[in-house]
């Protein structure tokens, strides 16, 4: 039988509106037997003319499973969104953003979808990838999976490069359906989706039927973009599925709307056939989005209110011992398998012994959940109930790790012996590698471990001890990898020193206080002698925290530690312009793209060193921007706006400073 190109076009576009009306509209068109028989024609259309169109239905579901998820590197950052849970901390957000922007904008509220965070990536219309979240910078890439949901646009009208982020799930009674069949039946809607999504079988993602919300657009090239319902406006116009939830704050009273808007969300929460978590309360103008701009971790210009903690009740079967990074011990609840709130849940958090004493635990009692905030559940305490055959709960006399006797500060465990203690050293060693830190490629937990069994790494130090024969003799590591790296712990001998004092691991010290405290001090001498009413003159730090700064740098085994790190070579460095003024006072830069010689962390750390600050977005206030390799959208924008652009080499001769390959 001869078909021609435009009965297949016909058919693709028949056959995508009817899976639009059953998975997103859920209003069926036509019967499935129906759409089995137009997709079996598509196919027999496919094969006789040799051509399958880039939204064909056909493409949904790909060949032989992958051997692994490869990383996909987003061209926009994927930011995570601070948290209220109540009146009080909805007022302070409105209130920083009313005194930010000096006026009080639009509001929009939201559901808070609990599934997986999806980003698609479109060119030239078409549907090139997509992948997960991740840290929010290199996600993985899961197209083969995300191109099995139907809702997903294999194709959109828009034309050039775009990011869509979004929440993949399985709708609540796709799941009940599932499981009337299932070999296996699935715990819960929130683990299937996740499952689903990151199964190397695309298939069986298919199998699942999810389904997909999108609500943001990260790079679009002159995007028609104003408001917070015009996004969603544009994201319908090009085929995408948007939740049908989205409603304005009353102008005159935002904080009172927000909160009436809230209410009733969570009380027809149940109603929905998905799953919630909360409500997304976001700025609604684009212009002051980008005047808001973002802190280290979450846009300032959304916020998102969660609901309030449910409970559970389950048996708690036993309690281990974890042992951290700082030698604390903490004790960790092993529960009867629950289904809670979504999530299949089997361990639970305690704060310490006293904890346990003060909520009379005993193994083999009845005990109740309580889950907040996407974290793992906590107990609260316990039944009246007693249980027969209860144990009481011994507190450990021994390092459970090493077996070195216990010592107890406050209401906490410790074990003291640093460098022999395996899961301390293995945890040091891998935040001293970490991506804010020393950021060493391949240095993962696993590896840190296999140098402490292997070749008695103990401390970051003895990194720099390592060599190509002496890594080689381990299993996995060909020369290749060893090669990689060697070249990657060389690289951190010349580092920022707000990275070098994250890496040390010193409590209570995040990325952003080791800025201040680099920026503040400027040379790690100054930081080490620093005494606390020093220390205290930053805005960031209080009394604790000092005191925690002050302690970590009088131990002497971390100042043994700091002195063999820098015998070893690394040199931490502070970038301080060495003029009476700094030559990026009161200037706004903006990083984009891949830089060949500077992370984007350490080229930040050099203009806050020179005075400077740091957006993530290009606008009328950005002053400079550096642009790498696939800059994409944001320096389009720089030249449609006639801002300075600057390559990597080009900004460090205008700041007076040269860069080599080892620089930072």
């Amino acid at each position: 039988m001869m078909y021609t190109k435009e009965e297949m076009r016909e058919l693709v576009t028949l056959l995508n509106e009817a899976a639009r009306a059953y998975y997103e509209l859920d209003a069926p068109i036509m019967q499935d037997s129906e759409y089995d028989a137009l997709y079996g024609r598509l196919c027999l259309m496919e094969e006789e003319l040799r051509e399958r169109l880039d939204d064909s239905p056909t493409r949904r579901i790909g060949g032989r499973p992958l051997a692994s998820f490869p990383p996909h590197k987003h061209a926009y950052k994927l930011w995570s969104m601070d948290k209220c849970q109540n009146a009080g901390e909805l007022r302070a957000w409105l209130t920083r953003i009313e005194k930010l922007l000096g006026r009080t904008p639009s509001f929009f509220v939201e559901h808070k979808l609990d599934g997986l965070t999806i980003n698609l990536t479109y060119h030239d219309g078409r549907l090139i990838q997509a992948a997960t979240r991740g840290d929010g910078e290199t996600g993985e890439g899961v197209l083969p999976q995300t191109m099995t949901i139907g809702s997903v646009p294999l194709t959109i009208p828009y034309r050039g490069f775009i990011e869509v982020q979004g929440e993949c799930f399985m709708k609540l009674s796709i799941l009940r359906r599932y499981n009337e069949s299932a070999a296996e039946p699935l715990k819960n809607a929130r683990n299937a989706a996740a499952g689903a999504l990151r199964n190397l079988d695309a298939a069986v993602t298919a199998s699942r039927r999810l389904s997909a919300f999108f609500y943001h657009v990260g790079t679009p090239v002159a995007p028609p973009l104003m408001r917070r319902d015009q996004m969603n406006a544009f994201l319908i116009s090009n085929g995408f599925p948007v939740c049908p939830f989205l409603k304005e704050a009353d102008a005159a009273n935002p904080e009172e709307s927000i909160l009436r808007i809230v209410d009733t969300i969570e009380s027809d929460r149940s109603s929905l056939d998905y799953l919630i978590d909360g409500a997304v309360i976001s700025v609604g103008e684009a212009e002051a989005r980008e005047t808001l701009g973002y802190t280290d971790k979450f846009p300032r210009w959304s916020i998102a209110y969660k609901f309030k903690a449910e409970e559970a009740i389950t048996t708690l079967k036993a309690v281990t011992w974890e042992v951290g990074r700082t030698g604390k011990l903490t004790p960790l609840a092993h529960l009867h398998e629950t289904d809670f709130t979504g999530v299949t849940v089997r361990h639970a958090t305690l704060n310490n012994f006293q904890d346990i004493t003060r909520k009379q635990l005993n193994i083999g009692c009845m005990v109740r959940l309580r889950r907040a905030n996407d974290v793992i559940p906590e107990i609260i305490g316990r039944t009246d109930e007693t249980q027969p055959g209860e144990i009481p709960i011994d507190k450990p006399m021994g390092c459970p790790a090493c077996g070195t006797p216990i010592s107890e500060r406050g209401a906490n465990l410790y074990c003291d012996n640093k460098l022999a203690c395996k899961p301390q050293a293995v945890m040091r060693l891998t935040h001293y590698a970490s991506r804010d830190a020393m950021d060493i490629d391949n240095l993962s937990e696993k590896t840190c471990s296999q140098l402490f069994d292997a070749l008695g790494v103990r401390d970051p130090s003895g990194l720099y001890t390592l060599t190509m024969e002496s890594l080689t003799a381990l299993e996995g590591f060909g020369e290749k990898r060893a090669g990689n790296l060697l070249a990657a712990i060389k690289r951190t001998r010349n580092i920022a020193l707000d990275a070098f004092l994250f890496a040390l691991g010193i409590p209570l010290v995040g990325r952003k206080t080791a800025r201040d405290l680099a920026g503040y001090f400027v040379t790690l001498e100054a930081v080490i002698n620093a005494r606390e009413e020093n220390l205290l003159a930053l805005e960031e730090v209080g009394p604790v925290m000092a005191a925690c700064i002050t302690a970590y740098f009088a131990d002497d085994c971390n100042r043994i530690l700091i002195r063999k790190l820098l015998e070893c070579g690394v040199q931490p460095q502070a970038r301080v312009h060495s003029g009476n003024g700094m030559p990026l006072t009161g200037k706004t830069v903006v990083i984009t793209g891949t830089l060949p010689h500077y992370k984007r962390s350490d080229m930040a750390a050099l203009i806050i060193g020179l005075g400077g600050s740091v957006s993530e977005t290009v606008g009328k206030k950005t002053d400079y921007v550096v642009a790498g390799e696939n800059a994409g959208s944001k320096l389009t924008k720089a030249h449609t706006l006639r801002i300075p652009v600057f390559s990597e080499e080009a900004f460090l001769e205008k700041m007076k400073y040269q860069s080599n390959s080892e620089s930072l």
